[in-house]
């Protein structure tokens, strides 16, 4: 029996339509925290083993016999909106390819969900738009989505079946990929999966959304449940900062009826309403922040400069938090990372062990950041080749450009901080040890990411906070001046804890949650 044809391709931007920079071609072709464009055989070889969507599909798909045409695979670090140009250039290499393929049995496309370009807000339901209309509506097309997806009934519309993370931090990327296989083998078999599709009335903000503590560590196992009653049902959180009218949390559910995928459906959304109440959407203030430092603690406390995510389409280069340690004489910081091209450039320039006056950070023009400027030792230099080590990227590789790691002197703080010529969420100890530094000597670790940090972080902490300095990703919905949003913000706690933890850290040195 000849074996399936089963193109597969790629195509990845988380969109912060608050964000400075735009997604262009170079973007989706250099590399950063992924992968540079992969093309043809690329495709499977150059991500073989690692832990992404594509990686995990193609492995299980050739495992289960089908012949897999691979065409092109990209992403691009987030940021504000993909250029029109990017977008067409790259739709139209994936569906020339598929034109170009000859006959195929079926089409797997690994995206991100909440992709905004310059003309379009639901980047992926376009995408899947064009592709049905190439294809035809018997040929089955599957896909994958991060769980920061904001889902479209669009993209529900054109896919036959929508995978989706169901870890934050994503450690399951792979997984989610290779669940699609089965699930064309069954479509291909000439199954029929009836679809439903529901959005959860509020957003949720992603410092909010982790997987690993109540409300998500239940509703994000729910889909796994319902296989049990032969209901395939997916969960996306949605991504705040992509403003468009889906933007936000929804479900999707398959089944053998339409009535049994729309009582799942229902049945996510009712405990997404009941647990509402649950989310913990606060952070500590700066004050509070710098009161969390205690040098003689056993493990050092993490920080979490959620704001300034570069893997949220934040600059990472903002100085709120650097400003309000140094000013409060905190001892025994890491801090990580700066996307700061020039000061990783003076540093080369002076050498390592050398003095050198630098301005840190703030250099994409934000109102009201300002530069840190003083004297730092470089304590080492690297050329940005940093292989992960934790569970999530472990086994890919991070391109950082020219990078050092420097110390601040002549100051009563005591603040080691590293920086990047390419912007890079700071998510894997790895961006520490790779040049020197290992982050269970401090007592302080100060992380520019929102939640990727803590699969890798998290084991060596004493405890983890979110903090609240000023960057381009708001955590703080009520802050971001949406145009195009649909649905209210969550009822949440945690809003009266600021008052308590700044009590608490003046008194403790440790604030309480």
């Amino acid at each position: 029996m000849t074996s399936k044809r089963i193109v597969i391709a790629g195509f990845q931007h988380e969109t912060n339509c608050y964000g400075v920079t735009k997604a262009g071609l170079n973007e989706f072709e250099m590399a950063d925290s992924w992968p540079g464009m992969l093309h043809g055989a690329q495709v499977i070889l150059e991500t073989e083993g690692m832990n992404l969507p594509v990686s995990g599909f193609a492995a299980a798909a050739l495992a289960a016999g089908f012949e897999v045409v691979p065409l092109l695979w990209c992403s691009a670090e987030p940021s504000a909106h993909v250029t029109d140009h990017a977008f067409e250039a790259i739709c139209g290499m994936v569906l020339n390819g598929i034109r170009d393929a000859g006959h195929i049995d079926g089409v797997y496309l690994d995206l991100h969900g909440a992709m905004v370009t310059e003309s379009l807000a639901d980047g992926e339901g376009e995408i899947l738009r064009r592709l049905r209309k190439i294809v035809g509506p018997t040929v089955p097309v599957v896909a994958s989505l991060d769980l920061h997806a904001n889902v479209s009934a669009q993209m529900v519309e054109h896919a036959d079946y929508l995978s989706i993370f169901r870890t934050y931090p994503h450690l399951d990327m792979a997984e989610t990929g290779a669940r699609c296989v089965p699930v064309l083998q069954r479509l291909l078999a000439g199954e029929i999966l009836y679809k439903a599709f529901r959005a959860v009335p509020y957003l949720v903000p992603l410092h909010a959304q982790y997987t690993g503590s109540p409300p998500f560590d239940e509703i994000c196992q729910m889909p796994a449940s319902l296989e049990q009653l032969e209901i395939l049902a997916e969960i996306a959180l949605g991504f705040t900062a992509a403003d468009f009218p889906d933007t936000g949390p929804s479900c999707v559910a398959y089944a053998a009826t339409a009535d049994k995928a729309v009582a799942a459906t229902e049945e996510i959304v009712n405990v997404f309403m009941a647990r509402e109440a649950d989310l913990d959407c606060s952070m500590l203030s700066l004050e509070a922040a710098v009161l969390t430092n205690h040098p003689s603690q056993k493990k050092p406390i993490v920080l979490a400069d959620v704001q300034d995510n570069a893997g949220a389409g934040g600059t990472s280069d903002t100085t709120g938090l650097l400003s309000a340690l140094i000013e409060g004489g905190a001892k025994s910081v890491l801090m990580g990372l700066f996307h700061d091209p020039e000061s990783a450039n003076q540093a080369h320039a002076a050498g390592e062990g050398a003095l050198v006056q630098l301005a840190i950070g703030a250099k994409s023009n934000l109102a009201g950041h300002v530069p840190v400027k003083a004297e730092f030792e470089v304590l080492a230099l690297g050329d940005g080749t940093c292989r992960y080590t934790g569970e999530m990227y472990g086994g890919g590789v991070a391109t950082l450009g020219k990078t050092a790691a420097l110390r601040l002197v002549g100051q009563e703080a005591e603040i080691d901080l590293v920086v990047t010529s390419i912007r890079n969420q700071c998510l894997d100890r790895a961006h520490f040890t790779h040049i020197g530094l290992n982050p269970t000597a401090y007592s302080l670790i100060c992380v520019k990411s929102t939640t990727h940090f803590r699969a890798d972080f998290e084991p060596i902490a004493g405890s983890v906070f979110a903090v609240s300095s000023p960057g381009v990703f708001i955590c703080d919905l009520e802050k971001i001046p949406y145009a195009c949003l649909t649905r209210r913000l969550p009822v949440t706690r945690g809003t009266a804890s600021e008052i308590r933890n700044v009590k608490e850290a003046k008194r403790t040195k440790v604030p309480i949650l």
